[in-house]
């Protein structure tokens, strides 16, 4: 089945409509949001102590199952209990860090409940992503050549294999339009990371990258995993606590520490990401402490693919009552390209910054067409516990 001439991390090189992933646009509001999205958007001035009960609003506690891990861990896997949480994110706009985007489609907040499962403690690394390709001899996407019958008015010399890439821009400019700070980049994958002069040589310990949808699940398949769902997840890096701004509370940097790669700085201008939390870019996994559950990295430094598919109002048919186990909507709806197929992103990347994209908030939401990838979008996997 041919895929849509505005196919993600290939659509640059095509010619077509440049890939939209998790920060690129809002998802519509109830209500257009205010003024923002530009190098003068209003820096928000609330305190972190005032900031929390508007976060809290909705929330109610969350209750951990209590049942005991089934056996040893899996390699590289902590045990999450499941229990019942709510699910969701308040409007962050006046908060401390919060930026200018209503995040409407995390919202209304619900209630769900989640079984226990196993969960991977970091990222799919690079070192891991290699040693299944060795094994299986797996291609991903984009190291595949776009074809003639995917982009048929496409001229011949741009179906070349590649992906999106990050590409600063030389001075500051309005916040309107994407395009400018992501480039299509061919020969950009996962091997090389920012195109064909880059590899991951010394960087066996960072997340792997660009990888779209089907690559994630073709790796969690040969792990005997999957990808979580989108309730696992936020379950999961929440480690517990209800209502927070953060996996670790409130506050973005308690006692002035960071406990997430997050973009600091002018963005997306050349040398704007000032690196205060110790990295400009992608940080290697396990440099932040880790949450309650164990895991590392749920906020920020990359993106990572969750099962559901994305829509902007798929939380409205879960907000009577308990949600079992919600596996998401049937089909995926984004008002803003419907008639593109897009799964479910968590957790924020390098790139977010208060400024365009405050995501690194638990509860928010991004989104990505399912045959993109690009260098601050990655996974995790989970794996089920034995039923008895």
């Amino acid at each position: 089945m041919p895929r849509s001439g505005s196919t993600a991390a290939r659509a640059a090189a095509v010619g077509a409509a440049l890939w939209l992933g998790a920060c690129d646009r809002p998802a519509p509001a109830a209500a257009p949001p205010p003024p923002g999205a530009s190098a003068s958007a209003a820096a928000p001035s609330a305190s972190a102590s005032a900031a929390a009960p508007a976060a809290e609003a909705g929330f109610q506690p969350t209750v951990p199952s209590g049942v005991p891990a089934p056996g040893p861990a899996p390699a590289g896997m902590v045990w999450i209990p499941g229990g019942e949480f709510s699910m969701g994110a308040g409007d962050p706009r006046g908060l401390e860090h919060g930026g200018h985007d209503s995040m409407a489609d995390a919202r209304p907040i619900h209630r769900v409940a989640v079984d226990g499962f196993w969960m991977d403690a970091t990222e799919v690394t690079n070192e891991q992503f290699a040693r299944f390709v060795k094994a299986t001899g797996y291609v991903t996407v984009a190291e595949t050549k776009p074809t003639r019958e995917e982009f048929p008015e496409a001229p011949e010399e741009n179906l070349v294999a590649g992906s999106v890439v990050f590409n600063p821009t030389p001075r500051p400019v309005a916040l309107d339009s994407h395009y400018q700070w992501w480039t299509y980049i061919p020969g950009a994958n996962w091997r090389h990371p920012t195109g064909p002069g880059s590899d991951i040589k010394g960087r066996e310990k960072y997340p792997v990258v660009h990888v779209a949808y089907e690559d994630a699940v073709a790796y969690a398949t040969w792990t005997k995993g999957r990808l979580p769902t989108e309730a696992e997840w936020e379950f999961a890096a929440r480690g517990g606590l209800a209502g927070k701004l953060y996996p670790w509370g409130d506050e973005l940097r308690p006692g002035g520490k960071w406990m997430a790669n997050i973009y600091e700085g002018r963005f997306p201008v050349s040398g704007g990401d000032e690196g205060q939390d110790g990295f400009a870019g992608l940080a290697p996994v396990r440099r932040y402490p880790p949450n309650a559950f164990g895991l590392y990295d749920v906020a920020g430094n990359a993106w990572e693919w969750v099962s559901d598919w994305y829509r902007a109002d798929s939380y409205a048919a879960l907000a009577a009552g308990v949600a079992k186990n919600p596996r998401g909507p049937q089909d995926s709806l984004d008002p803003s390209e419907p008639g593109q197929p897009k799964r479910v992103h968590r957790g924020g990347s390098f790139l977010c910054v208060e400024t365009y994209c405050s995501r690194y908030m638990i509860g928010t939401r991004g989104k990505g067409e399912v045959r993109t990838g690009s260098n601050h979008l990655g996974f995790r996997c989970v794996r089920d516990a034995p039923r008895s």
